[in-house]
């Protein structure tokens, strides 16, 4: 089932520049979907959509199957199932303190104090944040930046996480500690999406990857097909994933089979001593 349908968007700016230009797409309930393409795509604008940040000029969204609703309480309904993590958290965080920022959203919800609590503590647990609930907020490193946003989102009990470039910024330690966060929500059943360049993370990580290109979406796939469809990757300037690459040449030379391509290093290792011992064994 589709959770969220962008059905012929269009978008453009007040200087005249497109946004998005009779873009599609369609979010399957319960999937980790990576959306990628080059830096002025219009990812950015069609995350804004998602929340009703932006409304479309022409086109429409759809939400659990319903249009949206642009009117005041249908927008708060909106953002409250819909969580948005923008790329900078430095452009989402403004409270003092890490719970006072936490707490936000479900206060404005018209929830009770204990709700309140709750979900906050709950939020801060769910990111690996629960000993800085009183730590200032400009005290916090970057990535710790990052995870109280997605905390703050997660206090509204959002069904679909959008985030903007959320490994921008972050060294190697960062993103396997943020990955953890994000797995872990996607095991609550928390649908994700989320904008990124890197096209090696995308294969391996997603369920469902979207190319972007001149704001619209010129391709959605399953990622396990990724691999053939290096043309719609060359057009959009954008290369295989290097373990596709490498898993091709390695059975170019005969050294592994051309099966399905692997989605990890880890994986075409595996291959490689599998198929090795199966040569070890062949001599013997």
């Amino acid at each position: 089932m589709n959770l969220l349908e962008l059905d012929n968007v269009c978008f453009s700016y007040p200087d005249g520049s497109v946004g998005l230009n009779g873009c599609s797409l369609a979010i399957q309930r319960g999937t980790r979907n990576a959306l990628i393409g080059a830096n002025g795509s219009g990812k950015t604008t069609l995350f804004q959509h998602c929340n009703g940040l932006l409304r479309p000029q022409s086109g429409r969204l759809r939400y659990a199957g319903a249009a949206l609703d642009y009117s005041r309480g249908g927008l708060r309904q909106l953002r409250s199932q819909v969580g948005m993590v923008f790329q900078n958290p430095d452009h989402q965080l403004f409270s003092a303190s890490v719970q006072e920022d936490v707490s936000f959203g479900p206060i404005n919800l018209g929830l009770d104090e204990a709700t309140v609590r709750r979900r906050v503590s709950e939020a801060l647990y769910a990111v690996g944040m629960a000993d800085c609930a009183e730590r200032a907020v400009h005290n916090l490193s970057f990535g710790q930046k990052k995870r109280v946003c997605i905390a703050g989102v997660l206090a509204m009990q959002p069904e679909l996480l959008v985030l903007d470039e959320p490994m921008a910024g972050l060294d190697h330690r960062m993103r396997t500690e943020f990955l953890a966060v994000l797995d872990g929500l996607h095991a609550q059943g928390i649908t994700l999406l989320l904008a990124t360049h890197d096209i090696d993370f995308a294969y391996r990580w997603a369920d469902r990857i979207h190319l972007m290109a001149a704001g619209q979406c010129a391709a959605s796939l399953d990622a396990t097909d990724l691999a053939e469809k290096g043309d719609a990757l060359s057009a959009l300037g954008l290369s295989l994933p290097t373990v596709v690459e490498l898993h091709r040449r390695l059975a170019a030379q005969g050294l592994l089979a051309k099966r399905p391509a692997p989605r990890t290093h880890a994986e075409l290792l595996a291959l490689l001593d599998s198929t090795n011992h199966a040569k070890d064994e062949t001599c013997r």
